[in-house]
């Protein structure tokens, strides 16, 4: 029964659905492409502003173009796991249809 409860065996059976496992991977990538280019726009755009002592245009310029990149990447992973779905939706349909003309 300890074993039932653990929060291990938990996690073991949501990963063993592979519905889970593929969101949980598509909602790390979209994160990553809007938290990664921000966090290194923030430290990037402090030093720059601390060493040409420009505060806080160069921090803002930064964050701008972080912005920037972190919407093209989320557009082009979007799109790409669209068309995953899409891939594997037609394949599915058509797996469907050739066991109904059976």
């Amino acid at each position: 029964m300890k074993g039932r409860l653990s929060p291990f065996y938990f996690c073991a059976n949501i990963m063993k659905n592979e519905s889970w496992a593929l969101a949980l991977r598509i909602i790390a990538k979209l994160t990553g492409w809007i938290a990664f280019p921000v966090i290194i726009a923030t430290f990037l755009g402090s030093w720059l502003d601390k060493r040409f002592d420009t505060a806080p245009w160069l921090f803002l310029g930064t964050i701008g173009a972080s912005f920037i990149v972190s919407m093209y990447g989320l557009v082009l992973n979007a799109l790409k796991e669209f068309k995953k779905i899409d891939a594997e939706y037609e394949k599915n349909k058509e797996d469907k249809n050739k066991l109904i003309k059976k």
